[in-house]
């Protein structure tokens, strides 16, 4: 065998089946740029080479449709999907890192990548190469020989089988001579080559074994009976072009040689800089070892992956004696790691482990091994630094402080500085990240056998535990300069940092519940659903099962004979917004009752998860998530508080049963919230005037926009109006088309287009901006809050028209949205700051949308009512004031306002 060997690639196959084979919302960097198909080309690249090791390479690409093919057959490879718009930038960045690699990128002009290759292949087998092509076209198995194998992926884009002679013949029947043959008769539909009706592989190859090759066969298509010999002379013409067109050239005049393809020529600096750009840390890394292997050493590793992040230091375990010690030992304002394996549910936790790192020393140390005396020293100890960096530290930090570990002052969470940088991430999982980031390769503890991971103090768990300490120093690290680099770092510092302290302690707190209430609310719903449950069968004169769709169906449809509704899998949709339509055109009682049914149901199983989640202190301890909302929003989980409905006398009556917890010393409950804190935001982004001048005037926005809007004056507004300029001017925020609004409204488009063009023609500065918001996000690729919030958009430039579209409204919606998260957020750090500051008893517990609920200390409430209107009124500097409701009684309904 050759001591030369000659790996030749098909790039465009290879990108084209990576794009799809890596789905593109799993593989973007921070600035939004999708990456999907470089990282399947490099992955497969990384592969072939590790698994051929050549000293030649060379990738092929099309320039283009316009080759001598398409001349002669203007039908070729006609009806191809559009190449996506986020493909084509991909395949430039390929180009980019094989130019680093010293890999010749090869075209000619009129003609395809395959052609290429088949020169290259042919020249390199005439020289006494071993020679290797990876293609996804299965014309490059007429190449098979002696001396060429073609590399095939039969699955993903990384499993080759190797289609030598004997393959090909083994799989399709016919030698690579005669495969051209066979794939003229059969046809090929990716290029719209149309072959004989009714000949599959099998009959094509059974004819060339019978008359040696396709001119043999066309020879004698006289002699071949049947239908499928009749169809062969019908089709001749077809299959005489499909054998011209599918015949891959060997003569190509070339811009390159042979020798131009040598293996070895890196330019490690361009190659470190493009890995580094597209923060592809553990690719580089594993591209370093493998050159290293192949004796091409140089540093290709993206910055903030160097040579020190690959190998995880050996965790010591200590005692008591000796962590106090190696605390003592540290640097109380350098980046301290924490790790633990801390759990924390229904207002109690629990540690065991707990991990620190800094620089190259990780220790590990069992909790419950040490005295109370060394754990409140450990405690003090800890307090000193003030640069603590943790991964997903909320449920840690609860539970450290039920474990006695108090008062810790975390600097960085590396899971809100990744959500920071892709905050449409479906996941900020550690292991990922510094895998990602810094090339480092955390492992996880070993398991028993079952799949359960071993929290028993095994030497495997303390180095796990130690390990992650030590992991998320260098992650902080590294994501702390990409935040800078887009100038999200002061969104960290200064807002997300400081407020997930104040989430810690409200969901410590928790809110007190009226068990009783809850109860008798639980007995009323029931019987509610039960007398609902019973009208609908009365107005039908059976039983049937309301929670069946398949049910429904036959009663709305077939006994009722009711309009259609839309068309699903399973037959006609019964959803809400179907039923409510379709009770709008009928007016049928089954249906009123069913969908009465279908409210105090719901209504129930909210009052029943809420009682499930009672703590043993009586009280209901949710849990805020900061890493889940792509504009910065809080959701809440275990029980998810945003769900209480209270537009609903029904929902409003479960808002009671949160109450003052009197037992702990508590008189009353303190809400406020902003009013129209979304519509203010619009009025000073777009600086419309008449917006603005009637927030500061103080008038009700809706009755001042829908006078003008509607063409009355605002004492004139009837409540119908009021109604529908509310919902537009919401829905614009939202990204809301006339089409959406007509259906929200329940009128026609045509209306709901007057109103929007109503709106836009009187308060133009409006239509401006958010045109403007659009097109700027468009070009940037992102969006912006007041303060520097990103939400990367890569979609707004994509070809699938719906895709475009939601991307159009998630532009419009991200600033808006995003600065009144933020707004929030920084009003609640006033506020804490000026409940400490005024030594009060009162505490924030709850953030609900734009509303906080804070706990009143006795006598209290006008001193804190004063310093949360201050506070949450000078949060944002706009052109409008910001205006605070607040109210205040027994219950969280009490205190509406």
């Amino acid at each position: 065998m050759s001591s030369q060997k000659l790996l030749l690639i098909d790039g465009h196959s290879l990108a084209y089946r990576a794009y799809f084979a890596l789905p593109a919302e799993n593989f973007s960097t921070s600035t939004g740029q999708t990456t999907n198909a470089v990282y399947g080309f490099m992955s497969m690249l990384l592969t072939a080479l590790s698994a051929e090791r050549p000293t030649h390479l060379a990738v092929a690409f099309d320039l283009g449709r316009q080759t001598f093919r398409l001349a002669e057959y203007p039908e070729y490879k006609a009806g191809r999907a559009k190449t996506p718009d986020d493909f084509h930038g991909q395949v430039e960045l390929i180009k980019d890192l094989l130019g680093a690699l010293g890999v010749p990128v090869v075209t000619k002009e009129g003609f395809e990548a395959d052609d290429v290759l088949a020169t290259l292949a042919t020249q390199g087998a005439a020289a006494g190469m071993d020679t290797n092509i990876v293609s996804g076209d299965k014309d490059s198995f007429q190449l098979s020989s002696a001396d060429i194998t073609i590399l095939y992926p039969k699955r993903g884009i990384t499993d080759l089988n190797r289609m030598t002679p004997a393959a090909v013949e083994e799989k399709y029947g016919v030698s690579p001579a005669n495969y051209r043959g066979l794939a003229a008769l059969v046809g090929e539909k990716a290029d719209n080559l149309p072959g004989v009706p009714g000949v599959g592989e099998k009959t094509a190859a059974k004819w060339l074994g019978l008359y040696g090759d396709l001119p043999g066969v066309l020879a004698h298509a006289e002699d071949i009976g049947g239908k499928a010999g009749g169809n062969l002379r019908d089709h001749l013409a077809d299959v005489e072009r499909n054998y011209r067109l599918n015949r891959l050239l060997t003569d190509l005049d070339l811009p390159i040689a042979l020798a131009d393809a040598e293996f070895g020529r890196i330019d490690h600096e361009a190659l470190a800089a493009l890995l580094d750009q597209l923060e592809f840390q553990a690719l580089g890394k594993r591209l370093e070892v493998l050159l290293a292997d192949l004796g091409l050493e140089g540093t290709t590793s993206p910055a903030g992956a160097g040579a020190s992040a690959v190998e995880v230091p050996e965790t010591a375990v200590l005692d008591g004696a000796g962590l106090l010690a190696w605390l003592a030992d540290r640097d109380a304002e350098a980046p301290l790691g924490v790790a633990s394996d801390a759990r924390f549910e229904r207002g109690s936790g629990a540690v065991d482990l707990l991990g620190l790192a800094q620089g190259e020393d990780a220790v590990a140390v069992e909790l419950g091994e040490l005295s109370a005396g060394e754990l409140a020293e450990v405690a003090t100890a800890l307090g000193r630094f003030t640069a603590l960096v943790m991964h997903d530290a909320k449920p840690q930090l609860k539970a450290f402080a039920q474990a006695g570990l108090d008062g810790l002052r975390v600097w960085t969470d590396t899971e809100l500085a990744a959500y920071l940088l892709v905050p449409d991430a479906r996941a900020y999982d550690l292991e990922a990240l510094t895998d990602q980031h810094c090339g480092i390769s955390l492992a996880p503890p070993e398991t028993d056998g079952q799949g359960t991971l071993d929290l028993s103090f095994s030497n495997e768990a303390a180095q796990a535990v130690g390990g992650a300490a030590w992991g998320v120093v260098a992650l902080a690290e590294a994501l702390r300069a990409k935040l800078a680099d887009t100038g999200g770092l002061g969104v960290l510092d200064e807002i997300e940092m400081p407020f997930q302290a104040i989430l810690v302690r409200m969901e410590l707190a928790g809110i007190a519940v009226d068990s009783g209430a809850l109860g008798t609310l639980l007995e009323e719903f029931g019987a509610q659903a039960e007398a609902a449950r019973d009208a609908a069968y009365e107005a039908i004169g059976h039983e049937v099962n309301l929670g069946s769709p398949k049910q429904l169906q036959v009663v709305l449809f077939e006994e009722l004979d009711m309009p259609r509704t839309k068309r699903t899998k399973t037959g006609y949709t019964t959803d809400a917004d179907a039923l409510a339509d379709l009770l709008v055109k009928t007016g049928h009682p089954f249906l009123e009752n069913l969908l009465a049914y279908r409210d105090v149901t719901k209504l129930r199983q909210t009052v029943v998860g809420l009682g499930n989640t009672v703590a043993d202190d009586g009280r209901i301890h949710t849990s805020y998530l900061q890493t889940v909302a792509a504009t910065g929003r809080l959701s809440s989980k275990d029980p998810n508080l945003q769900n209480i409905p209270v537009r609903t006398e029904a929902g409003r009556r479960i808002r009671e049963a949160f109450v003052a917890d009197g037992d702990r010393g508590y008189a009353e409950l303190l809400t406020a919230d902003y009013s129209q804190i979304e519509m203010r935001i619009m009025a000073h982004l777009s600086g419309d005037e008449a917006l603005i001048a009637a927030f500061n005037a103080g008038e009700d926005l809706h009755s001042f926009v829908g006078s003008r809007v509607f063409g009355v004056p605002t004492d004139e507004v009837t409540p119908a109006m009021r109604s529908k300029v509310k919902a537009m001017s919401y829905g614009l925020v939202y990204g809301l088309s006339a089409f959406g609004l007509s259906k929200q409204l329940r009128i026609g488009v045509e209306e709901a287009r007057a109103l929007m063009d109503g709106y836009f023609e009187r308060f133009g500065a409006v239509k401006h901006y958010l045109d403007e918001v659009v097109e700027r996000a468009r070009a940037a690729g992102y969006t912006e809050t007041m303060y520097g919030r990103r939400r990367y958009l890569p979609q707004l430039t994509s070809d699938r028209r719906q895709v475009r579209e939601m991307a159009e409204r998630a532009a419009l919606n991200a600033p808006i949205q995003g600065s009144a998260a933020d707004i929030m957020k920084i009003a609640m750090l006033r506020v804490e700051d000026g409940l400490r500051a005024a030594g009060v008893r009162s505490r924030m517990l709850l953030q609900v949308h734009d509303e906080i609920v804070v706990e009143l200390g006795p006598g209290e409430y006008e001193e804190v009512a004063g310093i949360i209107r201050g506070c949450m009124g000078a949060a944002a500097e706009l052109s409008v004031p910001l205006d605070v409701n607040v109210g205040h009684g027994r219950s969280w309904q009490d205190a509406a306002h």
